[in-house]
Order: structure tokens, then sequence, then C-alpha cells
């Protein structure tokens, strides 16, 4: 296939997928989004050709791929359900499409793979051996990825710590530190005292994506890079930062609380989703740094906002504060 500028992105309307598909447009790109919904929301729209389908059938990303040298594959199932059941069979309809066309898959990382074996900390060559159900499903993901290599595609892999962002909505950030809509009177630890954790601003992450498909022709056929993202390095740099920028806007100190696991733990017999928190809570144990220095030899730089301005953008796009006009 010509090394088109057309990229097709699987998951455009949440968080990763709809930074990089507004990257993408701001450099040049055609952009094509496949989403699920009804036939009137196809179409072009801000520079965006919407292809309504499911990346469940497998004919309908085959279709929307034509042309396409890249595919980034930032897709979830609706809701985060069936995430075991669905996740795999949707890549593999991405790789199908791939093979065909000889494109490029991206395909956005985490920590997950990684078991406590691996840290303090992590590069991209550390063991994989998860010690949660998502982990082993994301391990078997980059290895269908790195499989798909040999017969025609190319892969870029970029890790990241845990997003945030303003279209963070399926996220730590969102889910336990801070209440989406509400005002910010109090904010959730989840990580034990002293122990650093590795955050990622969505806008940064979906930015270095942009700069590595663009020398993409330099790289291996299998890419993997880590980025440093914020490094929170006892676990209260968040916490301050959120406090920082709450007192900034006019709004009252925020209280600091312990998250209540065990109330997750209380629940999780009964709530699939407390018991995959619970598998992860092992993140929150244990430091995990990620080493960026693949990605700084290729990019010459990683694309950082700092943190506090990255904490406003992210509270204001969540509603818990009002936009700042300038």
């Amino acid at each position: 296939m010509a090394d088109t500028k057309k990229v097709l992105i699987l998951g455009a309307t949440g968080g990763i997928g709809g930074e990089v598909m507004r990257q993408l447009c701001e450099r040049g790109w055609d952009v094509h989004a496949l989403r699920r919904g009804e036939a009137n929301l196809a179409g072009k729209r801000d520079g965006v050709t919407w292809v309504i389908g499911d990346a469940m059938d497998g004919h309908t990303v085959m279709a929307a791929a034509q042309g396409c040298s890249v595919i980034v594959h930032a897709v979830n199932p609706p809701g985060y359900l069936r995430w075991a059941e669905l996740v795999l069979p949707m890549l593999d309809n991405t790789i199908a499409a791939a093979k065909v066309l000889g494109a490029t898959i991206v395909l956005p990382g985490t920590l997950y793979n990684f078991g406590p074996s691996a840290f303090p900390l992590v590069n991209e060559h550390s063991p994989q051996k998860p010690v949660s159900r998502k982990g082993a499903i994301r391990v078997e993901l980059e290895e269908r990825l790195r499989t798909a290599t040999t017969r025609g595609c190319r892969v870029i892999i970029l890790r990241a710590g845990e997003f945030f962002g303003p279209k963070a909505v399926q996220s730590w950030f969102a889910q336990a530190l801070v209440k989406p809509g509400q005002p910010v009177n109090h904010i959730s630890l989840p990580g034990a005292p002293g122990v650093g954790h590795q955050w990622a601003y969505l806008p940064d992450a979906a930015r270095t994506m942009a700069m590595l498909l663009e020398c993409r022709g330099k790289l291996l056929p299998f890419a993997v890079f880590h980025m440093n993202g914020h490094w929170d390095n006892d676990g209260n740099q968040m916490a301050e930062a959120i406090c920082r920028v709450v007192n900034k806007s006019g709004g009252a100190q925020p209280k600091l609380r312990r998250f209540p696991w065990w109330f997750v733990r209380l629940a999780s017999p009964f709530m699939a989703t407390f018991r995959e928190m619970l598998e992860l809570r092992y993140m929150w144990r244990v430091p995990a740094q990620m080493t960026n220095s693949r990605l700084l030899a290729t990019l010459g730089h990683e694309p950082h906002t700092p943190l506090d301005q990255a904490v406003e953008a992210t509270l204001v796009g969540m509603r818990c504060l009002p936009k700042r006009h300038t």
C-alpha cells in the first residue's frame, strides 16, 4: 500500500481514541472514525469522516479501512462490559484488515502487562508476568500483534501509566480520586502512603502517538515504547496538584481521605468491576515507574504538559471546575 495519510480510528468516541483523532486532524491526516450508532451519525463533520459500525464486525472494519495506511486500535466494548470476552476478537478484526492493506496498527498500552516482579523500574524489555486477568489479556493482545508483523503489517505500541485528562471518564482519576460533575470537596487516595504511581495525560499520549506515526517508516515492524508521563514519587503529588488548582480557582481546600478498599472487597463477590479493581490493587501498593529512554532516542523529546495545567484541564473537562475565561 502507498504510504498515505489516511487513518482509521477505532474507539474515536473514547478517551485516548478521541485525543488521537483530534491530534491527527490538526496534523493534516485524512481521518476516518468507526463508531456505533444510528445511520444519521455517518458523514463528515469537523474534518472527520464518521463510519457507522461495530468493531466486532470484521467486514465493517475491513470496509472502513480501505485506503488507510494506519489503523488506531483504541476501542473497548460498550461500557467496558464483557471486556475479557470481546477485546481479542475486536483486535483480530483489526489485524485482518491491516494484513490485507499492509497497514500500521497503533495500540495504546498499559502497565497491566507487568506484575510486581518487573518493578520498580519498567522498560520495554521487562518481563511480562501479569497477576490479573486484564494483564494476561493485555499480554495476549500484544503477542497477537507481534505475530501479525510477520504477516504483512506493522505495529506501534505506546505503553503509559494511568490515564487522566478531560475525556478520560473511565479512569482512576475520574472514578476514584474525584467525582465528575461535582465540586472537589475531597480527594480519595487509592495508593499506600509513600508509594509512587505512574500517570499519563491523555493529550500528551495522543501527541506522542501522532509523532511516532509520522516517523513510522524508520521504526522496527514491532515497535514498543514507554512514556515517562507524570511520575508521582510519593503518591501525594497528584492530590497536591488537585488542591493547588482548586485553591487557585477560589474553591475550599479539599479534604484527603483513603480510598475505601474495604468496601470494594466486601462488594467484589457481587460486582465484576470491583473484582478487577482488587486484582489491580498491587499497582497502588508497589511503585512502578516507566523509563522512556527508547522514546527519547526516537523522538528527541516526550510531549509533557505541566502537571497543574493538565490537572486543571482535566477538572474543567470533568465539570468539577468552571472553565476560566481568558
